[in-house]
């Protein structure tokens, strides 16, 4: 019987595209690959690490949180501040709490304006150099923060890092990779490739950014974040490593809210994007060709990268 035509394209699609594009299983489930052993980390490495403090929100995502907070205290990171901000869960999300309640600095229950919120509210009780959220359905891969933390010493102007992403399903089984090409400010006045449980930043570009997440976005507040970076002159870097997992399930608010709020957000900022490079019809017209043409080649590196990683070719740990 011949397959369905749309299967053969979307088939053939992703011979094209590289991983980054899609949000979908790439492949079948399997075992997930961990990276090398992080190198032993020293007494006087260790006292100077940065403190890192890492905000989880959280509603009625409790059969995932459990995971989620378990790979950032396996981390064995010893300058690390977990914060937990809840939404007021109905599911068993105060009971795995509890039960990490000693591994936690703090943490609230309560009814919240949404994902920004709640990300705000935590970001408020925050201490840390080093800033990050992690969503309560993703994780962090082993290592993940001494990378990050070696980073920022070594890179004294780096403001920003993030890293590679491995696609997990409900089972937490590997089903993908977002191999990324490195990093290009100019792609992201037209798509957000940042993996966000990868991006970690300093306290300081977060202050010349405002100090909080836009409350009026509910998808896209991770890209409206990254262009305010931008806009306060962030040095942006990718570490050659899967720095994060993210989940894929059947509540996953990426899937659920990408065709109502995720696409009337994406298309605001692109349109700031354009009316901050100019006002004139014909002006925005080639900025936005401008745009198709970077995303071209964004594609392609990427597809290139990937095709090198899988021949062994260059090494992401």
């Amino acid at each position: 019987m011949n397959k369905p035509r749309s299967t053969v394209i979307r088939k053939g699609l992703g011979y094209l595209l590289p991983g980054c594009a899609r949000l979908e299983s790439h492949y079948e489930p399997r075992a997930i690959t961990f990276p090398s052993t992080v190198e032993s980390r020293s007494d006087a490495e260790i006292s100077n690490f940065p403190r890192i403090s890492v905000v989880v929100p959280s509603f009625n995502q409790g059969r995932f949180l459990g995971k989620t907070i378990t790979s950032i205290i396996e981390q064995n990171y010893p300058n690390l501040e977990l914060i937990v901000v809840d939404g007021g869960s109905s599911d068993e999300t105060l009971e795995v709490i509890h039960r990490f309640a000693m591994h936690i600095k703090w943490w609230v229950s309560e009814a919240d304006g949404g994902q920004a919120n709640a990300i705000n509210k935590g970001m408020a009780q925050a201490t840390g150099e080093i800033l990050a959220w992690l969503n309560s359905d993703d994780c962090l891969m082993p290592g993940a923060l001494t990378r990050v933390a070696r980073h920022f010493m070594k890179f004294s102007k780096t403001d920003v890092v993030y890293g590679h992403r491995v696609l997990i399903n409900e089972a937490g089984q590997d089903v993908g990779k977002w191999i990324l090409p490195g990093h290009q400010k100019f792609i992201l006045t037209y798509i957000d490739f940042i993996a966000q449980e990868t991006m970690f930043w300093r306290k300081d570009i977060w202050q010349k950014a405002g100090c909080r997440l836009d409350e009026s976005y509910r998808f896209a507040m991770d890209w409206e974040m990254i262009r305010r970076f931008i806009q306060a002159d962030a040095s942006f870097k990718l570490i050659p490593a899967f720095l994060g997992q993210f989940r894929m399930h059947d509540r996953q608010k990426s899937n659920a809210k990408i065709e109502t709020d995720g696409f009337r957000e994406m298309e605001i900022i692109r349109n700031q994007c354009r009316n901050n490079f100019s006002s004139h019809p014909v002006l925005q017209v080639l900025y936005f060709q401008m745009q198709r043409l970077a995303l071209f080649v964004f594609l392609l590196r990427a597809r290139i990268k990937e095709i090198l990683w899988r021949m062994k070719l260059i090494k992401i740990d």
